[in-house]
């Protein structure tokens, strides 16, 4: 076994928090969680991101860490493909008497389960509605909290989880992150149809202890969508120790998240290099923080800052029967309303219309309320600068990055005569405007879109802005406008511009005129120097770029 200390201030991650998957129809997903695997509904609230989506909390009587499965239902959502990169099952730990109980009960439910041994115990492997491997481990874990009203007879009930499973192109980037900076034990290796199996555990005596990882050289990665795990979450007890963590991760190149406040617990997110998403959550508040345990899962719960927005959301939800109390939440009626169409392929790689590629990542296109388009810099790629995704980690969004020719938008500096950069520029700026178009007919519109760019996309970015008012908000990362003649109404576009004062293709002297410029027209600049930073994005810019897009997405209610 290996082990290490973890980082200076903490202690050893005990185990497992929750896991986050992406859902569809969530009627469907209620039902299954509360009446197939006998979990009581905790509590019903949004995505806080995205409050016109639900979040759904499953657990024990009160949804202790380590029992915590949580959705966010879309529905008509397409089916995401597994792949490298993401976790791809969660085991629930059951009592070993209860195997022949588990496998009478999915055959009931018509759910097909297959039969493995793992590390020594016997594993049931089935799909949720949405296609999520959901697994049993008859290990006789420790006993959770019961819930009463479970369908499921208490002796047979889960007792919280067991493990995550995540495919991976390289095992050694998890061990250097769960063993070298969380402080997770290596239990070992065994040979897994997939690939070499590798068990880490975390230092608690509860639930929830085991992450496994199976490594898959050369395998494709995962195509998000729903029955997608969206991130796992591991557990800190406080926020001292998340503070503390968030500051080492920083240290090893990590990239954390600001502290997001969940309301029952404070979050930050990361990707490990194989690009699994890890958040670690405080135990604390805890899920009866804003509501009694015996109403837990009754109402929809809302934190405060979307409480003035309860009608528009309560309206705009679906409607979802809590059958374990018979009680209805959401006034959207999903039965009356055509399917969404679907997509063929994978939707990753996409044109415009015009021939030009678009790489997409997020939030499918079909089931998206608002989208930002990113732009790479000379001699960068759409998949350059479409990984900001997992740094942004925002699910509302869908994130769209088309490919420059030749990797370059226009041959000159953007300070050049503009004669010289034609007709480069007006191929440039058409090809963005076939994405809006793409976008518009979708149906989301420029009010509901960021447009990002690096460099000599900050520029694109930022030209484009300032000869098409109506964005919902625009980011440039070293960046400044081509032309200054413009005279565009931009009254209240919310604008971010970072740039270090030494930066050799962004004069500081150009980064002001475009300053002054966008605001004599009204925008809202939130602009930086910021000494050391290079011709780079670092993580303060990130988060700034962050709060516009969040300030769109929660507009939208």
């Amino acid at each position: 076994m290996t082990s290490l200390s973890p980082a200076p201030g903490t202690s050893p991650v005990q185990g497992l928090h929750h896991l986050t998957v992406m859902a569809s129809d969530p009627q469907r997903n209620v039902d299954f969680y509360t009446q197939v695997l006998g979990q009581r509904l905790v509590k019903v609230t949004v995505n806080f991101d995205d409050p016109g989506t639900y979040h759904l909390y499953y657990g024990d009587r009160t949804g202790q860490p380590g029992t915590i499965m949580t959705h966010f239902p879309w529905p008509g959502a397409r089916r995401g493909v597994r792949g490298n990169g993401e976790v791809v099952a969660l085991a629930y730990s059951v009592p070993a008497a209860s195997h022949a109980y588990w496998q009478d009960r999915l055959a009931q439910h018509g759910l097909n389960a297959t039969a493995s041994t793992r590390f020594g115990q016997p594993v049931l492997t089935f799909e949720d509605p949405d296609g999520t491997w959901i697994e049993l481990a008859f290990d006789d874990g420790v006993p959770v909290q019961p819930w009463p009203a479970s369908p499921v007879p208490a002796d047979h009930e889960l007792r919280g989880f067991h493990s995550v499973t995540a495919w991976v192109r390289d095992t050694d980037a998890v061990r250097q992150l769960l063993v070298g900076q969380l402080g997770f034990t290596e239990v070992g290796t065994e040979a897994d149809p997939q690939g070499a199996r590798t068990r880490f555990r975390g230092s608690g005596d509860g639930v929830g202890l085991f992450v496994d990882v199976v490594e898959r050289p050369g395998q494709p990665r995962g195509t998000f969508g729903a029955g997608s795990v969206h991130h796992v979450a591991l557990r800190t007890r406080d926020d001292a120790e998340q503070e503390a963590y968030m500051a080492s991760l920083s240290e090893a190149g990590y990239r954390p998240t600001p502290v997001q406040d969940r309301q029952y617990f404070h979050s930050i997110y990361f990707r490990e290099p194989n690009g699994v998403l890890f958040e670690i959550a405080t135990d604390a508040p805890g899920f009866p923080d804003d509501e009694a345990v015996e109403e837990l899962g009754r109402h929809l719960k809302l934190p405060a800052w979307f409480e003035p927005q309860r009608a528009q959301i309560e309206a705009h939800v679906p409607r979802i029967l809590n059958r374990e109390y018979g009680v209805t939440i959401g006034g959207r009626d999903l039965s009356s309303q055509p399917a969404p169409a679907q997509d063929e392929g994978d939707g990753q790689d996409e044109e415009d219309g015009q021939g030009v590629q678009v790489l997409t990542a997020g939030r499918p296109l079909a089931d998206a309320r608002v989208a930002m388009v990113l732009l790479h810099g000379r001699g960068g790629t759409a998949a350059d600068i479409l990984s900001l995704e997992g740094q942004f980690n925002l699910s509302a969004f869908t994130y769209l990055a088309p490919q420059a020719d030749g990797n370059t938008w226009y041959p000159q500096s953007f300070l050049a005569p503009l004669a010289q950069n034609q007709p480069y520029l007006d191929r440039a700026l058409a090809t963005v405007d076939a994405v809006m178009g793409e976008l518009a007919a979708q149906g989301i519109p420029a009010s509901r879109v960021v447009l990002g760019g690096f460099s000599q996309g900050a520029c694109l970015a930022l030209e484009y802005a300032s000869r098409t008012p109506g964005l919902g908000g625009v980011i440039a990362f070293s960046g400044g406008l081509i032309t200054l003649d413009r005279t565009a109404d931009l009254t209240g576009t919310p604008v971010f511009m970072g740039v270090d004062p030494r930066d050799g293709h962004i004069p500081l002297t150009r980064f002001e005129e475009t300053v002054a410029n966008l605001r004599a027209r009204g925008a809202n600049v939130d602009a930086r120097v910021i000494p050391g930073l290079g011709h780079t994005i670092n993580a303060d810019e990130l988060n700034a770029a962050r709060a516009v897009m969040q300030g769109i997405a929660g507009a939208m209610g």
